[in-house]
């Protein structure tokens, strides 16, 4: 029988919904089937195998979870693929669990991410690749049409988080022991479903380690796990100048974003992560990567990009969203890239998944590579001044056409304070007091905005511009909404 998801639930990454109002037990059958499908008949043109394919499947600490877990896997073993599962975990360990074993096809993490607990939805991988855009609205057209593939897959289970610890260890494993002993770090898992990973993981690190709401818990008692809001951050900077440590370090609800504080308890952003990042991999001793193809979204810094090429690597601006970012890595063989939303992807001795904890731990390793504390490393930074994300409500069927409009404006009849647009992904606008974004989210019915100068009176004016042009699109910047 045919499948309707609700429109609102296929999205640009992924696929996500509201339990009990726009997603159901149904709707991850239909998703299980309908993907078992897809894969069933692309595996069936390259080799003519009877093998049935497998899909590991994962789920995070939602509450909502296990009952979409039994319902996928269903859906799965109908369509003719074997499900394997690995049990509630971080969705990093359910990238590890593809990437790592060649007889896995396809990859499905349950999760919720950092949405507020009455949410959920599900993360795909597919032949190594992200499942995203087009795939997607593939998967809703071949649902509504029930036209999927028949058979009786089977299900077996797969106890991963000791092997995915062992194999995040590897991220420190040329680094002397007494380079690491002295190292006294804070993490803060959210009562996300890194938790366990992250207990298994520090009982076996060198140094000082104290943790911070490891039992995953789907209604997040103690703040809400977005690392990217500072207000997430206030146990972690607690705990940090409580117990005077080098730094600290938080996830979101799956573990695929990190979120960071020095030892004086200033933010880490993400385009800051990865200014630290990218001077390790640039320009460690044994380097196999002078010279490469660092990756940012359009959000990040302008400083970031100056400092990758200040280290001889080639700062590359691309789209946000973390399935783009995988597939440009691929196509650019880069060995590290990031996004501001604490995405960070290591391609240089990992797989090029975004991996929250495997961060941390590479965090640890720059830190004592480079020789110096993070709180040095952030330090040297340039003090910049921009404004955070700014989110706000745009109506769906608007946002789209008034991006249109604004780069129609900014290509016809630029203005005289406009040095250079980059439209890689919306526009990026370049004047002489630094720069400013506005894009539309692919996501949500909203338009995203930033800026960034070196001046009070310079960030002013760049904001002033930003209005403009929405204000001749009939908008306005209203209060910014939440991811």
């Amino acid at each position: 029988m045919a499948h309707q998801f609700d429109p609102t639930m296929l999205r640009e990454y992924d696929i996500r919904g509201i339990i009990g109002e726009t997603l159901g037990a149904d709707d991850a059958r239909a998703i299980g089937r309908t993907f078992g499908s897809m894969l069933v008949r692309a595996l069936a043109e390259e080799d003519a195998s009877e093998t049935a394919p497998t899909v590991a499947v994962g789920y995070d600490g939602r509450v909502s979870s296990p009952m979409l877990e039994h319902a996928l896997v269903e859906g799965l073993n109908s369509s003719g693929c074997n499900a394997l599962r690995i049990g509630m975990g971080a969705t990093p360990m359910l990238y590890y669990a593809e990437a790592s074993r060649k007889e896995i096809q396809g990859g499905i993490q349950i999760t919720g991410s950092h949405n507020p607990p009455n949410y959920n939805g599900f993360k795909m991988v597919f032949q190594g690749r992200p499942f995203f855009g087009a795939n997607i609205q593939k998967l809703g057209e071949l649902a509504a049409r029930g036209d999927w593939t028949s058979g009786a897959g089977e299900i077996t289970a797969l106890d991963i988080l000791g092997e995915y610890v062992e194999r995040m260890l590897e991220g420190l494993i040329d680094i002397p022991v007494e380079a690491l002993s002295g190292i006294r770090v804070g993490w803060d898992a959210g009562n996300g479903a890194a938790g366990p990973a992250l207990e298994a993981l520090a009982a076996r690190l060198p140094g000082e380690h104290h943790l911070l709401f490891t039992e995953v818990d789907g209604h997040f008692p103690n703040h809400h796990p977005d690392p990217t809001v500072e207000a997430n951050l206030a146990d972690l900077r607690a705990l940090v100048a409580e117990k005077n440590l080098d730094f600290g370090v938080a996830f979101d609800g799956d573990g695929d974003r990190i979120g960071a504080i020095d030892g004086e308890g200033r933010v880490i952003w993400g385009d800051q992560l990865l200014m630290i990042y990218a001077e390790d991999v640039l320009t460690s001793q044994d380097s196999k990567h002078r010279g490469a193809t660092i990756i940012a979204d359009v959000k990040a810094s302008g400083a970031l990009f100056d400092r990758v090429a200040e280290l001889g690597g080639k700062p590359l601006m691309w789209k946000t969203g973390h399935s783009l970012i995988k597939s440009k890595m691929k196509e650019t063989s880069s060995p590290l890239a990031g996004e501001m939303s604490g995405h960070v992807f290591f391609a240089d001795s990992y797989y090029g998944f975004d991996d929250a904890l495997y961060a941390g731990i590479r965090l640890i390793a720059a830190s004592a590579r480079l020789g110096k504390s993070v709180t040095e490393l952030r330090s040297a930074m340039p003090a910049m001044l921009n404004t955070p994300e700014m989110r706000f409500q745009v109506d769906e069927a608007r946002k789209f056409p008034a991006m249109a409009e604004v780069m129609e404006r900014l290509t016809t009849q630029p203005g005289p304070e406009v040095e250079s647009v980059n439209a890689t992904d919306g526009v990026r606008v370049n004047t002489a007091d630094g720069w400013w974004l506005l894009r539309a989210s692919n996501t949500q019915d909203v338009l995203v905005a930033r800026a960034e100068s070196d001046t009070d009176a310079g960030l002013a004016r760049l904001i002033a511009q930003i209005d403009e042009q929405l204000a001749l699109s009939g908008l306005e910047r209203g209060e910014s909404v939440g991811h």
